[in-house]
């Protein structure tokens, strides 16, 4: 069986500590570098286009809304992972670059509306774009059952780690 470089760092600490470490170091490294790997290209793909994963993220958000593309902030935080305070600095960066737009509830006076802007569409589709070619060109050398088993075992995995809708 061919090796990967998480294969040198299980063998590293199972000689200094035979035991205690095994299959969640394994496991752990391997997702993290699989992981690193697509954003190392997608964040090539979005520095591109002058956006961060972070204003990335909230712009595919949106626009994964439908019509017409927006959410309260407090929606964007919670999908996000976000603390109020960072997804207001990203509204505020978002606004300044008119790829968002911050409106009043008229029902509810202390919510308001975060809306993409027609800017803000077309930016968030040519990155959703320019992010799916990234990790497409990565995954090119996969042969196309290596990658469908690995979506199969990580689904179980989460599942079975409890992380469900």
């Amino acid at each position: 069986m061919e090796r990967d470089l998480v294969d040198g760092i299980s063998e590293t600490w199972q000689r200094e500590l035979p035991g205690v470490v095994g299959d969640e170091l394994a496991l752990a490294k391997r997702a993290a570098r699989v992981s690193g790997l697509f954003a190392e290209r997608v964040d090539a793909e979005l520095a591109r286009l002058g956006l961060t994963k972070a204003e990335y993220e909230i712009l595919a958000v949106l626009r994964a809304s439908g019509e017409p593309y927006r959410l309260r902030p407090s929606d964007l935080s919670q999908r996000l992972m976000l603390s109020s305070g960072g997804t207001s600095n990203l509204l505020r960066r978002l606004t300044a670059a008119e790829l968002i737009e911050r409106a009043p509830d008229p029902g509810d006076g202390r919510s308001s509306w975060v809306a993409l802007t027609p800017h803000g569409v077309k930016t968030a589709e040519e990155a959703l774009k320019a992010a799916t070619a990234a990790q497409d060109a990565l995954l090119r050398a996969v042969p196309p059952d290596v990658t469908r088993n690995a979506i199969d075992a990580l689904r179980a995995l989460l599942i079975a780690l409890g992380d469900s809708p």
